[in-house]
């Protein structure tokens, strides 16, 4: 089993079409967070931080310098970067975001909240304003990224909306992007990876066939 399906707990048999794939990369993702949280918190306690736990526990990560987190993080950052090709910028935007939002414990589940709307919003309207273009084939990634940075900055800055729900959408997105910190090009990085990985998925078809 590798790495990462280890990391999920997914049978031998699931890895040849998970690994790699948009749960992987979510996992991951979620694992860096609470990395983050635990290095610049100076976080002790993997109760806390239970996505960095398993993280650890899986993959043996020592710990560095007597200081949970810092280890983790490199780790885990260097699989995001290795795996699915995420730049340095990528991360130092999350670093500045938790360190801005995260004073203390208590803070943690509310910026994680934060965030998942913040996520879930934008891949929504994502979804709903770009439509056909999502269903591009993959070997047209540049186009589709730009189609993506179009519309992440129209999100940003458009105001006459037609439709009342899209500019409702379009107001929490601002107001979440405003208090985390994150750039129109992380946005689009952030998005245009999860469209890319969900093209790969396999098809609940090609799941029955190969069973």
């Amino acid at each position: 089993m590798g790495i990462i399906a280890k990391l999920l707990g997914k049978a031998p048999q699931e890895e040849t079409a998970r690994v790699g794939g948009m749960e992987d990369f979510m996992t991951l993702i979620r694992v860096y967070y609470q990395a983050v949280m635990a290095m610049q918190m100076g976080i002790s306690n993997l109760a806390v931080l239970p996505d960095l736990r398993i993280f650890k526990q899986t993959l043996h990560v020592p710990t560095v310098n007597n200081k949970l987190g810092i280890g983790e993080r490199k780790r885990c950052r260097t699989m995001l970067m290795d795996v699915y090709g995420m730049e340095e910028n990528f991360f130092k935007e999350i670093d500045a975001s938790i360190k801005r939002n995260c004073r203390n414990v208590n803070d943690i589940k509310n910026y994680l909240l934060m965030f998942q709307g913040f996520s879930q919003d934008l891949m929504m309207l994502m979804g709903n304003l770009m439509q056909w273009k999502f269903r591009m084939p993959s070997m047209f990634h540049k186009a589709l990224r730009g189609m993506t940075a179009k519309t992440v900055h129209q999100i940003m800055t458009k105001n006459d909306w037609r439709d009342d729900n899209i500019r409702r959408t379009c107001v929490n997105i601002r107001q979440y992007q405003m208090r985390l910190g994150y750039s129109e090009a992380w946005m689009t990085e952030y998005v245009h990876r999860i469209v890319l990985l969900a093209k790969k998925e396999p098809k609940p078809k090609d799941m029955d066939e190969k069973k």
